[in-house]
């Protein structure tokens, strides 16, 4: 797993996190990684397939217009990106 240094943190911020680790119970660099976590992943966000899949119910597609879907998807296994 990747480590990431922050430095020039301000002593307020330090101290702010530092108590907010002491309320959940956890130290300074288990809060820090839930800090990170929640910013870039928030509980709420919605996910493509999951707005793709409600718009389909929503709308009521039918098991042949499903089909039609599947019958012209591209199942082949994606390439990862080259920089060369």
């Amino acid at each position: 797993m990747p480590s990431v240094t922050v430095r020039n943190v301000p002593d307020e911020v330090h101290r702010a996190i530092r108590v907010r680790a002491a309320q959940h119970g956890r130290s300074i660099e288990a809060e820090m990684r839930d800090i990170l976590e929640t910013a870039v992943k928030p509980p709420g966000r919605i996910k493509l397939g999951s707005l793709l899949s409600e718009i389909g119910r929503t709308v009521k597609l039918t098991e042949d217009e499903f089909a039609i879907f599947e019958s012209v998807r591209d199942a082949t296994t994606a390439r990862s990106a080259t920089f060369e």
